[in-house]
């Protein structure tokens, strides 16, 4: 029988370690803030979305996605364009969509790094364990967006179901 608090012990230990390579690699390869890579991440996989909603998806309130979309835009990542009314699309320009490559590369190398140390029945147990831990989590999250914001989605629903994203359907259908 495992002793549940160092199982929960060492899991915190690994998720701080993963986040601390994870960001100092997107840093250090783009020199992007988290937020930042976040938001060409998102901005990528969702081109036009208004600065309110991609501020829900990074987990930024509304005054600090317009600062964030500001800064992308001086930067010459990121461009405004007139919607609907009072909404704003933010696209990502050449640039912008290359450094979002570059994030989700930098962030690949750190995991794909620790992966590495498992041989392919260990990986595909972890698999197993990850979906299980990721449908759990989703149950107190604000949505999959922002548990997904600096995903690979290719690299996640390539023959696979997204457990986070099943987790959010499940739970819509249940209501």
């Amino acid at each position: 029988m495992h002793d549940t608090r160092r199982v929960a012990n060492l899991l915190g230990a690994t998720a701080l370690a993963l986040v601390d390579g994870t960001l100092n690699g997107i840093s250090g390869t783009t020199g992007l803030s988290g937020s930042s890579a976040a938001a060409l991440v998102v901005l990528a996989g969702s081109p036009g979305l208004g600065g309110t909603e991609l501020g829900r998806r990074i987990g930024l309130t509304q005054s600090a996605a317009a600062r964030l979309v500001d800064s992308l835009q001086a930067a010459g990542l990121a461009e405004r364009s007139p919607g609907e009314g009072r909404h704003v699309s933010v696209t990502l320009t050449s640039e912008g969509r290359s450094r979002a490559r570059s994030v989700l590369e930098a962030r690949g190398g750190t995991l794909d790094d620790a992966v590495s140390a498992l041989d392919a029945a260990e990986q595909a147990q972890l698999a197993s364990l990850l979906d299980k831990l990721l449908t759990r989590l989703f149950q107190g999250a604000d949505s999959a967006h922002r548990m997904c914001r600096l995903c690979d989605r290719a690299g996640c629903v390539s023959g696979a179901v997204c457990p986070v994203g099943q987790a959010e359907r499940d739970s819509r259908a249940g209501e």
